[in-house]
């Protein structure tokens, strides 16, 4: 093979990572050489990790720290240091290297000498402080994703590196200058990519591919919206573009803070070990429910009743609900200092409570600020009688009887659970809050049927406990985080994403979701009115269709349903080059969870894990079968290991998810399941696409028309 052609290095008996299978190679071996001293450089590499944390482990803060919460504060931060700079079992610390041409930084002088740098997860220097590994994150790193022979961005070499487990296996060079070298696909990269899914979500530093790098290098100042196929990495470039923005803005959103916001509690346990794995140990999760939880949910909504709580035009119905106790003052103000009176005027008194609610600030900010207002018209006569007040006569006179009883009954007090309480169970009260805003059938229909004795009692529906976080926000502003990640967030109402948008109102997001796969019924219909109500219209919008987990089969027989699910968006592409297997097999309805098993144990047969998807209602029938058949299985969340492959998902908890087999069980079941027909057939293309190597499909049911026409 001609020397200008891409080589890949291994041991004499090279091992692929764990799960991949081999396959035939035209690359000749390169001697061992190169290969031993990639390894003498990872075991470098090691021992200086080592060295940092123990140095760390060393610190003796006693003389530093002046008193015991400074002390508390810095032994906390060593911690988190401490933490991480853990070297993880089994992770490659370094995935590749750049050889520039020239020494980045510095002048291009002919005859100059270029540099090389090992790029991984996480920095790491010698004794001496120079760098023996660079982080992903860092702009010398950025080449090793976006380098081409079109543009090589100064880079004349770049390679990658096999591992199997945590021992350095093998090699594959690219030389980017070099035009006459074969430009082909690495085949060590395909590898990472198909490796078998087992445990939890894994980083994807080593495989970020160019249209991934520009979403998570964009900057902090900007909302980036990602509407993402399924197996595009939407999910991994959301959490790599936290790490990306805590490693280039730390300060910044260290002082502010980050959240990553999920659809269930399941999903969250599924990524949870993904930024601690990069070094990023202080991200909080969360979900919607979770940010809003000011009441205990213990109800549950209609569909329509949901949708229409969760509808923008709520917004408007608590504003005026929240501020509807507000009076113009009919008497005066007459304030006893000493010997004098000061007597404010009600015409005066109403101006002032004008001007407070046409400035339409917050009502509990409003309702602190007026008396202070109140007390500076009294200060005004007092000055004008000769007087000198100060600040602190200003402050007594705001806290005078007389004043206090103004302010209480001009602006009252208002509990946010109490409000939203009264707006669901008082007709009238909900009618005038409502007025040309909801339709009467709309106001009957999110009434309650039995009113509530009180907030203890009531049985709050999840769409209620976002109707009270919004007054909450009305009566006090929520605080703002630096930075916030939004997965999934088709699924969310209006008024969620209002929820969701207080939460960043002065920050920046990263929105990544899929249109196809919305599967409630008040589902967004477009990033544009979903951002609208995130308050964030200006944000780019980004597509990503060009999948990396689904294998071709799978996601062609799933796009059968974008016609009816998703009409303006394109399928996906897949480029994994194993093909999959896709079997779709007609079951009796007797018969059905006798098929179901045998199905899954076909698929324990391979390595890997399997996820048996079903409708909701089916899922104790099958678990049912699953015990009976000796088949232990898993809940969605609990972590997979070689022991223990199988778990049992209801689709309702499917999406995000990811299993190397997937066994889904009567396609018509996990539709008619569902609210309305289109939404079912969303939750089915869910279930459809999470499968990393191989679907079987079984169904007693005749299958959904737009598969079963296309078959």
């Amino acid at each position: 093979m001609p020397s200008h052609a891409r080589k890949q290095s291994a041991s004499p008996t090279p091992a692929p990572r764990s799960g991949a299978a081999d396959r035939p190679s035209s690359a000749v071996p390169d001697p061992a050489g190169p290969l031993a001293r990639e390894r003498a450089h990872l075991a470098s590499s090691r021992s200086a990790l080592r060295a940092m944390r123990h140095d760390v482990e060393s610190l003796d803060i006693s003389d530093v720290t002046g008193n015991w919460v400074n002390a508390k504060i810095l032994a906390g931060e060593i911690e988190v240091r401490i933490k991480a700079l853990a070297d993880l079992a089994g992770t490659p610390l370094f995935f590749g290297r750049l050889d520039y041409l020239h020494a980045p930084g510095t002048e291009v002088a002919e005859g100059a000498g270029g540099e090389s740098f090992y790029i991984g997860r996480r920095h790491v220097h010698d004794a001496e402080g120079d760098p023996m590994v660079i982080d992903w994150r860092a702009p010398v790193s950025q080449p090793f994703y976006r380098a081409s022979r079109a543009e090589p961005m100064d880079v004349r070499l770049r390679r990658r590196f096999g591992y199997t487990g945590g021992e350095l296996t093998a090699y594959e060079d690219e030389h980017l200058t070099d035009a006459t070298e074969t430009d082909t696909s690495s085949r060590l990269l395909q590898t990472e990519i198909e490796r078998p899914r087992v445990g939890p979500m894994r980083d994807i530093v080593a495989t970020i591919q160019p249209e991934q790098d520009e979403i998570v290098r964009a900057g902090v100042t900007g909302t980036v919206c990602v509407q993402g196929a399924p197996g595009t990495g939407k999910t991994a470039v959301g959490l790599h573009r936290v790490a990306y923005l805590l490693y280039a803005h730390r300060e910044r959103l260290a002082r502010t803070g980050t959240l990553v916001i999920g659809p269930n509690a399941s999903f969250l346990q599924y990524i949870e070990q993904v930024l601690p794995a990069l070094g990023e140990l202080q991200v909080k999760q969360a979900t919607v429910d979770d940010l809003v939880a000011h009441v205990e949910v213990r109800g549950a909504d209609p569909a329509g009743t949901a949708r229409l709580k969760g509808d923008a035009r709520m917004a408007e119905v608590l504003r005026r609900a929240v501020r509807s106790g507000i009076r113009m003052p009919k008497e005066p103000v007459v304030v006893v200092r000493g010997s004098r009176r000061w007597r404010v005027p009600a015409y005066e008194l109403e101006e002032i409570v004008r001007e407070m609610t046409d400035r339409d600030i917050r009502y509990g900010a409003a309702r602190d600020a007026l008396p202070q207002r109140i007390a500076h018209a009294v200060l005004v006569q007092m000055e004008r009688s000769g007087e000198a007040p100060d600040d602190r006569v200003q402050d007594a006179v705001a806290r005078n009887p007389a004043v206090k009883a103004a302010v209480k009954e001009c602006w009252p007090p208002v509990d946010p659970a109490r409000t939203v309480l009264r707006l669901l169970s008082d007709r009238e009260f909900l009618a005038s809050c409502a007025d040309g805003l909801l339709t009467p059938e709309e106001q009957e229909e999110i009434l309650w049927a039995k009113p509530a004795r009180g907030i203890g009692s009531a049985k709050w529906s999840a769409a209620d406990a976002v109707l009270i976080d919004e007054a909450t926000d009305l009566v006090q502003r929520t605080g703002s985080l630096g930075h916030v990640v939004l997965d999934e967030a088709q699924d969310l109402s209006p008024m969620q994403y209002r929820a969701v948008g207080r939460r960043c109102s002065t920050g920046s997001a990263t929105i990544l979701g899929d249109l196809a796969q919305g599967t409630t019924p008040w589902a967004t219909s477009s990033w544009a009115e979903a951002l609208s109500h995130l308050g964030k219209p200006e944000a780019r919008i980004e597509e990503l269709t060009r999948g990396f987990r689904v294998p071709r089969e799978v996601i062609a027989y799933a796009s059968r349903l974008l016609p009816s699910i998703a009409p303006g968006l394109a399928p996906a592409t897949s480029v994994r080059e194993s093909p999959g297997a896709l079997f779709v097999r007609p079951a009796p309805e007797d018969g059905l969870d006798a098929a179901v098993v045998a199905a899954c144990r076909e698929s324990l047969a391979h390595e890997g894990s399997i996820g048996l998807i079903a409708a909701d209602p089916r899922i104790p029938a099958l678990a049912a079968a699953l015990g009976a058949a000796g088949l232990p299985h898993l809940s969605p969340g609990e972590e997979t290991s070689a022991e223990a492959r199988l778990t049992l998902v209801p689709a309702s908890l499917a999406k995000g998810l990811e299993y190397d087999y997937v066994v889904l069980d009567d396609p018509a079941a996990i539709v008619s399941a569902e609210p309305d027909h289109r939404t079912g057939l969303r939750r089915l293309y869910v279930c459809l696409t999470r499968a990393v190597s191989g679907l079987t499909v079984l169904h007693a049911a005749p299958l959904p028309g737009a598969l079963a026409e296309a078959g």
